[in-house]
């Protein structure tokens, strides 16, 4: 089955007091084009993560980011209780010193001096931690792969849906094919006709007419299209990572079809090759999607 380049997944794993938070989108390209945006603890884990995308995704235009959400009781910062009495010591000192009031606020005061609530610890990425954030990155990436792969049986049944069309439409042209050597032998006897005194061989009029049948014969055309047909059926069942195949047979089905166009010297013929291109194009509109 393919699937689709479009797709979303959000996945979020529980470690100690963090909850950590992996998202990722991606929209159809010609080839992988990944944005990442990840919280500064797991930057350097940030190339084996692009790895991991790169492998599941294959192509696409691919937005990911991984970040952190705490508990903010948990996470408070703490008070620096010794800086504070010596804070307070000192400027009482000086106050008295110098002969100024003290503050009547000394909280407001004491906690707005400098590294008081500055917290001073650095996090370290323990392995631990980076499984949990790795188990949420492997599955953002599943469930966009799931999406994947609804979308890409979407496109599937649309593009089975087209298929049967054009197969339909190319079975309706055949009626007026064989009519239409008739037709034309016969307005080429009713020219000769109305012109005065000319007489003309039969034998070498029907000779003419066979090289002239010849040159709007379309059985290679209806033929060659018929394999492209059931070539694109085949591809789309050889599984994901066909897209690109499936539009050259689209751009090959499309000579075919305006092949047959161009050799069609009837109106109803040619109606139906509209109604087949109209089938054809929006098949090329939704290969795009395809991986």
């Amino acid at each position: 089955m393919i699937q689709s380049m479009t797709g979303y997944g959000k996945a979020v794993v529980v470690f100690k007091d963090k909850k950590i938070n992996a998202e990722i989108k991606s929209f159809n390209s010609k080839q992988l084009d990944l944005l990442t945006r990840i919280a500064p603890l797991y930057r350097e884990k940030e190339m084996e993560m692009r790895q991991m995308i790169a492998t599941a995704l294959e192509r696409g235009k691919v937005d990911f980011a991984l970040w952190i959400e705490k508990d903010t009781g948990v996470d408070a910062t703490p008070v620096n209780a010794a800086l504070v009495e010596n804070y307070y010591k000192q400027l009482k000192e000086v106050a008295s010193r110098v002969g100024i009031p003290e503050p009547q606020d000394w909280m407001y005061t004491l906690t707005r001096m400098p590294d008081v609530l500055t917290k001073t610890e650095t996090e370290v990425l323990t392995d631990e931690e980076w499984q949990a954030a790795r188990q949420a990155v492997e599955q953002a990436i599943e469930a966009l792969v799931s999406f994947r792969r609804q979308e890409g049986a979407a496109l599937e049944k649309k593009f089975n849906e087209k298929i049967d069309n054009i197969e339909r439409l190319l079975a309706e042209i055949e009626p007026y094919e064989k009519s239409r050597v008739e037709k034309i032998r016969q307005r080429i006897v009713d020219g000769l006709q109305q012109i005065p005194g000319v007489e003309y061989d039969k034998n070498r009029l029907e000779q003419e007419l066979i090289y002239y049948i010849e040159k709007l014969d379309i059985s290679e055309e209806k033929q060659r299209l018929t394999n492209h047909l059931r070539y694109f059926r085949e591809t789309m069942a050889d599984g994901h990572g066909q897209g690109k195949k499936l539009g050259f047979i689209a751009q090959e089905m499309g000579r075919e079809i305006n092949t047959t166009g161009s050799k069609s010297n009837q109106a109803e013929m040619q109606n139906i090759v509209v109604q087949m291109k109209d089938e054809l194009e929006q098949i090329k509109e939704q290969v795009l999607n395809a991986l």
